[in-house]
């Protein structure tokens, strides 16, 4: 950044923001007498939900890397791997009930991936030559038809599928220090962990992964070296249906799953995009995890009603005064169509 840039007011309102926000958490904090134990705890909480926001927001970027539009379909994925997974449980499987949490798992992510597929050869293939708005538009087309076949599907109750393990059988937790840790979550950091690991193998180390980046980064380009765009296009919104549908299902534990639970997930793991650039897969991993902490600090030291509200403050400033994302991308999709 040049010496005239860090002069310009502008420069500095974003982290002043950030900063008066962050003192305006802990003087609240201070006033209902929280020590470190209750920060901490709030902190170990807001990283359980960011991480299942930087799944979600890493299925934007995929999209968007290659398509050049926002899927806001990717909500539904979530909403589906959590009910898919449930309906398998539920079902009447000769198997143990480990057995059949895996093949729920395993159900739940395959059966999102293909409906992930199937919208994008029914509805994105077909409208590709149209303007990336019209197709922003059929995804959210999209969204609200899968959320009303799934009201009709699994009605309006919410659902339970059992936690994947548990550390205490009696509360399913344990302390450390006074800090309250849920045995899901450690499933959940896990899980990313792994899905993080393969998604780095693939892009850097297969033949698939790598044109699937060429198509990131200069669709032309790509189609010279032979290089089918269209079905690059399917294996992002595969890979993007299914990292829904693992963050739906990682999450259901801690939670009732029910027909519309992907809307709130899917605009957090947006936000989290956004705040990451949109094109930066570490960087929606990284607006993951500090949009799950930000919204649960300023939530734990206000009321918790209130936490949707705290996400879309910080998209807001971030659209102000950091549209590029907290990291600076290096390189961007060269065509949006």
């Amino acid at each position: 950044m040049s010496f005239t840039a860090l002069r310009s007011p502008r420069a500095w309102l974003g982290p002043l923001s950030v900063l008066a926000l962050i003192a305006v958490v802990f003087f609240l904090g201070e006033r209902m007498n929280f020590g470190p134990q209750q920060y901490m705890q709030l902190i170990l909480d807001g990283l359980r939900g960011g991480t299942i926001y930087a799944l979600i927001a890493m299925g934007f970027v995929t999209v968007f890397n290659v398509t050049g539009i926002i899927n806001f379909a990717q909500g539904a994925f979530v909403m589906l791997g959590a009910m898919l997974a449930v309906s398998i449980y539920d079902s009447s499987l000769p198997l143990m009930p480990a057995a059949k949490l895996v093949v729920a798992v395993i159900g739940g992510i395959a059966g999102t991936t293909l409906i992930g597929m199937l919208l994008e050869r029914l509805t994105i293939y077909p409208a590709r030559h149209s303007s990336p708005l019209t197709l922003i538009i059929i995804t959210v087309g999209a969204y609200i038809s899968m959320q009303g076949l799934a009201l009709i599907a699994w009605g309006a109750k919410p659902y339970v599928l059992p936690a994947f393990t548990t550390l205490d059988i009696a509360d399913k937790t344990f302390r450390i220090g006074g800090v309250v840790l849920k045995a899901q979550s450690l499933w959940i950091w896990g899980t990313t962990a792994l899905v993080l690991v393969g998604l780095a193998y693939f892009f850097e180390r297969t033949l698939t992964g790598k044109a699937l980046r060429a198509c990131a980064i200069n669709k032309r380009g790509a189609r010279l070296m032979g290089i089918s765009v269209n079905r690059m296009s399917l294996l992002a919104f595969a890979l993007a249906a299914a990292l829904g549908a693992i963050g739906g299902i990682v999450v259901a534990p801690t939670t009732r799953p029910t027909y519309d639970m992907g809307l709130v997930l899917g605009l957090k793991g947006f936000v989290a995009a956004i705040i990451g650039g949109l094109v930066s897969s570490p960087g929606a991993v990284i607006g993951g995890l500090l949009l799950g902490i930000l919204e649960n600090l300023a939530a734990g030291v206000t009321r918790s009603g209130m936490k949707d509200i705290y996400s879309f403050i910080v998209l807001i400033l971030v659209l102000l005064y950091r549209p590029q994302g907290i990291l600076r991308a290096g390189r961007k999709p060269v065509e949006a169509g």
